[in-house]
């Protein structure tokens, strides 16, 4: 690690002969907090350290990000149904038949989900951090930069070779705030090397955009499986200056959760809770207190 506070203690869940890094803090009502990419545990750092106090917080780093083990591909399966179902056999082990608080943020949102398409009985609120669970809205394109990573060497190389994705996106998804440049490092920390880069691009990679795509179909499933939680507490926090998770996913979401808690921080842009961690953190703790009793 690096200079950044990290005050957490280090726990594994060994699955298939491999370690998954976790955090377990606090007791009381579960929150699961679910990260992207390439972001890890550090991203919701603050909010773990708001939350502790009141509720029992568990974030997990997924296989290949943060401080879990990085295997390559003959070792494990860089696949959306993999993240489910090591999330799945994580709260199997640590939190069996807890009801839930899922917290959201990027891919966390697809792998959170998807989670819950499973346990639908399990899950209490949930809130969504610039994220999506459904294909890109029809009026939407992957950016290009996106495209380029995900298809091209160029793009391989410039993410193993040289940890461009974690370092760019370092620089370019806070627009309130800028991170300091120890945090920039410790975001990009466990990016050290070509082998420890792979999760940063198989993530790219395992964007469904076309039926024949691996993960299409999945991601299909999860989408249908959205209804189902019209009825649930949901909070939406959403940084309107991401160029990812556009406005316009924000307004598929409403349309899907009519019900939904909406905020738009509209100076902020992908990595919102470091943008705006304390209003994060109120609009978070008021919503868990809403219906504690």
């Amino acid at each position: 690690m690096t200079s950044v506070s990290y005050p957490f203690a280090v726990k594994f869940f060994l699955r298939n002969g491999l370690r998954q890094h976790y955090l377990d803090e606090g007791q009381g009502e579960a929150v699961v907090m679910v990260h992207g990419n390439p972001t890890w545990s550090l991203y919701y750092r603050s909010l773990v350290l708001g939350l502790r106090g009141s509720h029992r917080v568990i974030v997990p780093d997924h296989i290949g990000m943060g401080l879990s083990d990085k295997p390559g591909d003959s070792r494990y399966s860089y696949r959306l149904r993999s993240r489910v179902d090591d999330l799945e056999a994580l709260l199997d082990s640590v939190a069996p038949g807890q009801r839930v608080t899922l917290v959201l943020h990027d891919w966390g949102g697809m792998i959170g989900l998807g989670w819950a398409a499973r346990r639908p009985s399990l899950v209490r609120r949930i809130v969504l951090l610039n994220t999506a669970a459904f294909h890109l809205p029809e009026h939407m394109h992957l950016p290009i930069a996106l495209r380029v990573v995900r298809v091209t060497p160029v793009g391989a190389v410039l993410v193993r070779g040289f940890n461009a994705f974690s370092r760019t996106a370092a620089r370019v998804c806070c627009t309130r705030k800028p991170l300091s440049p120890a945090l920039r490092d410790a975001y990009c920390a466990p990016y050290d090397s070509w082998a420890n880069r792979i999760a940063t691009l198989r993530f790219v990679q395992d964007i469904p955009l076309q039926p024949s795509h691996p993960s299409y179909a999945l991601v299909s499933s999860i989408a249908a499986s959205l209804p189902q939680f019209s009825k649930t507490p949901v909070l939406i926090c959403w940084g309107d200056r991401d160029f990812v998770f556009t406005p316009g996913v924000l307004r598929e979401w409403v349309e899907r959760w009519p019900q939904a808690q909406v905020h738009r921080f509209a100076d902020c842009g992908h990595y919102l809770l470091e943008d705006a961690p304390a209003e994060i953190e109120a609009l978070v703790r008021e919503f868990l207190g809403r219906d504690a009793a």
